[in-house]
């Protein structure tokens, strides 16, 4: 799908569709709005004068409009609600809003117009993120009543504006959004065709396509490398667990000095039935988005190789399943990490933290002195936050409020939750080092206790996405199902860190 940035009037745009954006209570008396409502002979002004249309967020109003003063034939209002709230995350929800609605039209070519303010590249790429996030389902593997998601062009138009800024950010935006829908397909594969050994074959079709170097490790190797935190998580499966190792090395001409570097850790739990502590049956089915920590670190990665930034990133997945069977980790047991560090294993169902341990030790040996790893970890993180922020933890408060600021940057939330060293106290065993749960209080927090056991001494950050890595309803400008949350947030960060950096 071709997406592209365009300066034209809006009048004048060549697309079968054009949405526009209008704001709570506005009114069609002035700017591109009354020129529109010119060109369509008073539809816009007539809709907002009957109340059939207030700009509130998520509201549409859509018209045919052939015959009229515009080159496309039909025209979709987008209400987005308050002016001054008119941020980076609303100006994406306007881009998915704007194709899922179109493409239920049939339209082949749109055109979007933001009517934002502020830097014409970032405008044009959150349009066009949004706008190709809007274009996925879920329905992969229905064979009827599927829905026609299929778009040939996508333009944001900004009259007036710099067409070299307006392509770059376009093209961007494609990358990112593409990215993300990788990631969202990857989570939304059920356990059955997305083991361990196939998502780590995806990671290397990635890897081949844009140019990352890749090693797979396979169970051997981990033995010899004294993984048995993850290895403990992987005994009940007939499934062979894999660790996936992804690099992105800037070329030699464009890289700065870097001190030191960035790797991105992810949860592979293709599928998780909480092993001998055995979950609920009730929804288990969606136990198969447990590696979603995964997918994020590689959608991560394919958008990095395209975009070029200068400074190196490494990506680390463990992926395994979690399952019962008679070889499989008992409560009670105990598990020796990568770093020598003994665990004593209460509940089997909090795996995430036991492959993520021996992961982030690895990153480490790898060289790794930044580390920012993403998991759905816990039910509590959905209890204390909902699906609207996720969670925050580490030991770098520098690193944690850049993360912060680029998922504002993006559209994305994150809330900083507590890590006093007094929460550690909660994971301590008596017949081990430590061990992989710590009651019923601060679950969340105390997960993240047992990850900064492996983190010692590195710059460290913990994304808990559990509670907004899945959406239970579709939205106007998405769908139900996976969110790929986090993907943009890294991207921004990483290139952020670049131009901190000088480059």
């Amino acid at each position: 799908m071709e997406a592209i940035g365009s300066s034209q009037s809006c009048k004048q745009i060549d697309a079968q569709a054009l949405a526009v954006a209008v704001f709570k209570d506005e009114k069609a008396d002035g700017g591109l709005l009354k020129t529109l409502d010119e060109a369509v002979g008073g539809l816009i002004s007539s809709v907002i004068q009957t109340e059939e249309f207030a700009g509130k967020a998520g509201e549409t109003a859509y018209f045919h409009v052939s015959g009229s003063g515009l080159k496309a034939r039909r025209l979709l209002l987008i209400g987005c609600g308050e002016r001054d709230a008119y941020k980076a995350a609303q100006i994406t929800q306007m881009g998915g809003t704007a194709s899922r609605f179109l493409r239920g039209k049939n339209a082949k070519t749109i055109a979007i117009a933001p009517r934002a303010d502020g830097e014409v590249e970032k405008i044009a790429q959150a349009v066009i993120v949004g706008a190709i996030m809007g274009l996925f389902e879920p329905d992969k593997y229905r064979t009827k009543d599927k829905e026609n998601r299929e778009l040939d062009r996508i333009a944001v138009v900004i009259e007036g504006a710099d067409k070299k800024a307006l392509q770059q950010g376009a093209e961007r935006g494609r990358i990112i959004g593409e990215a993300v829908n990788f990631t969202r397909d990857l989570a939304n594969e059920p356990g059955g065709f997305l083991t361990p050994t196939i998502l780590a074959q995806r990671a290397q079709k990635v890897a081949k396509k844009f140019g990352l170097s890749i090693d797979v490790l396979d169970q051997r190797q981990m033995e010899k490398l004294g993984m048995g935190s993850l290895l403990g998580v992987s005994r009940g499966s007939d499934e062979p667990p894999k660790l996936i190792v992804m690099k992105y090395e800037p070329r030699k001409a464009t890289r700065r000095k870097q001190n030191g570097l960035l790797a991105l850790v992810g949860k592979g739990i293709t599928f998780d039935s909480g092993g001998i502590s055995l979950k609920p049956g009730e929804n288990m089915e969606l136990m198969k988005y447990d590696m979603t920590g995964a997918a994020t670190v590689i959608g991560a990665m394919q958008a990095i190789a395209q975009l070029k930034p200068s400074i190196p990133v490494l990506g680390v997945a463990p992926c395994s399943e979690n399952l019962p069977s008679g070889k499989a980790t008992k409560p009670g047991d105990i598990l020796t990490a990568m770093t020598g560090t003994t665990i004593e294993v209460i509940n089997t169902d909090a795996e995430g933290r036991l492959v993520l341990a021996d992961a982030i030790a690895y990153a480490k040996k790898l060289g790794a002195t930044q580390i920012i790893d993403m998991a759905t970890l816990t039910g509590a993180v959905s209890i204390a936050l909902g699906d609207i922020n996720t969670a925050i933890l580490g030991t770098d408060q520098v690193l944690i409020d850049k993360v912060i600021g680029a998922g504002k940057e993006v559209g994305e939330k994150f809330w900083q939750l507590p890590l006093d060293n007094e929460y550690t106290n909660q994971i301590k065993s008596d017949i081990a080092d430590i061990k992989n749960v710590g009651g019923k209080k601060a679950g969340t927090i105390t997960a993240a206790a047992f990850l900064k056991e492996f983190a010692v001494d590195t710059s460290w950050a913990h994304l808990d996405i559990a509670g907004t890595a899945w959406g239970d309803t579709a939205q106007p400008y998405r769908s139900k199902g996976p969110t790929g949350v986090a993907v943009r947030t890294l991207v921004e960060f990483i290139e952020s860190s670049a131009r901190q950096n000088g480059n």
